[in-house]
């Protein structure tokens, strides 16, 4: 048999309230870039930003 949870406050049956596990129901997996691809886009914004410094310092 299976007991009742008290309100600690008024001291009435139940428990208002539920969890809801967003992940559960709508996270859905996407795989990691290529590490070739994340190089390659590191050395594009060192490029722009050697470019940016070079017109700043001149």
């Amino acid at each position: 048999m299976q007991t009742c949870k008290r309100d600690k406050k008024d001291g009435g049956l139940g428990i208002v309230g539920y969890e809801i596990n967003f992940n559960r129901y709508f996270y859905q997996y996407q795989a990691p870039r290529q590490l070739a691809d994340i190089d390659a886009d590191l050395q594009a914004v060192e490029a722009e930003i050697a470019a940016l410094l070079s017109e700043v310092t001149t």
